[in-house]
């Protein structure tokens, strides 16, 4: 396999030739299972577990190779088996909070270039959900692309364009049909040769469809959504990357329907540029936008210009990231107080000896 074609840049060659000797070789994580990996490599497909070190080592589930890194390797030669020695720096990462009341981060995908999110045209569009996702894709580093999928089930494509349009400002906006092969030539331009494309989206939009049309042939199974809510069960069980056959890459990922972000400000920013412009010009520097004497936001709500119903997402997400980095903040203090309390201990024993 030609690394190139895989994504390999000078971003990871630097990183890797700076660091590690000539004997270990490098690996494109494709697919995880509990404890093994498939890797692309230029040998081809290698299966691969961690060291014992990098594993002891891991502090947290990031630790650990996700769908889409560069890892580095050595080849068990004869037995098309690899060990995985560690991870090459992350150009960019999708995630999201675990389902849950545990704060641990979720990676979804990394290494992506191109981030195509998908919502169906049916009864499950959801202009707020929609939100969710540009917030996590702008965090992830990679390029959002607004993909609006079964079009021949929509009266008005055109309205329906047009509220997208209103909150994902400069996002290019994809109208087809998975189902019926119509409008796919849209995202040609997109399928580059070693770039990566990863499919983000509920359960029940068409990812699965999309994906075995740009492969060409069935490589995911597809199922029926369901009658009354137009919502889908997951088909999708795993993430695995794909290569297409001219040359780019696809990650297709679980349809996720509990999507807790996990993002800091600047994924909330560019998603609400609007929010966040108008915010600036409000009398008050910590205006909150709720009946505040000289609210440029409140102002824009009653002359038309901005939906009340973005205001509330916002002010919602808001909190969620907020409460997100105090228990981010109370979690990273108390694993400070366990690691200097196992330090005292080992002092503690050596005083003794």
């Amino acid at each position: 396999m030609n690394l190139q074609l895989l994504g390999w840049s000078s971003f990871f060659a630097n990183s890797f030739k700076s660091q590690w000797p000539s004997e270990y070789t490098v690996g494109r994580v494709a697919l995880e299972h509990k404890n093994t990996y498939i890797l692309y490599t230029e040998q081809g497909e290698l299966s691969a577990e961690v060291t014992g070190k990098m594993r002891y080592q891991a502090a947290e589930r990031q630790d650990f190779p996700a769908v889409g890194d560069w890892v580095v390797i050595s080849v068990k030669q004869g037995e098309k088996k690899a060990t995985i020695h560690s991870i090459l720096p992350r150009k960019s990462k999708f995630s999201r909070k675990t389902v849950g009341a545990k704060t641990e981060e979720q990676i979804i995908a990394t290494n992506v270039d191109t981030a195509f999110l998908i919502s169906g045209l049916d009864g499950d569009f959801n202009i707020r959900r929609i939100e969710r996702y540009l917030i996590m894709v702008w965090e992830s580093g990679a390029n959002p692309v607004i993909i609006l999928n079964k079009a021949d089930l929509c009266d008005d494509v055109a309205a329906r364009r047009e509220d997208v349009e209103a909150i994902a400002f400069g996002v290019p906006i994809v109208v087809l049909s998975a189902l019926t092969n119509e409008g796919l030539d849209a995202l040609t331009p997109y399928l580059i040769p070693g770039q990566t494309i990863a499919l983000l989206g509920s359960s029940g939009v068409g990812k699965s469809t999309l994906t075995n049309q740009l492969v060409g042939k069935a490589v995911q199974a597809v199922r029926e959504v369901r009658l009354g809510d137009d919502r889908g069960r997951h088909t999708t069980t795993h993430r695995e990357l794909i290569v297409l056959s001219k040359g780019s890459l696809l990650i297709d990922t679980p349809g996720m329907r509990e999507l807790q972000i996990w993002a800091g400000d600047d994924g909330l920013q560019d998603t609400f540029g609007d929010i966040e412009t108008l915010a600036k010009q409000c009398r008050f520097r910590n205006c909150q936008h709720d009946g505040e004497p000289g609210c440029a936001v409140q102002e824009a709500i009653a002359d038309g210009t901005l939906d009340e119903g973005r205001l509330g997402s916002f002010q919602k997400l808001q909190k969620e990231l907020n409460y997100l980095v105090r228990k981010q903040d109370q979690k990273a203090s108390l694993a400070e107080k366990e690691r200097w309390k196992k330090i005292t201990k080992s002092l503690r024993k050596m005083k003794k000896r």
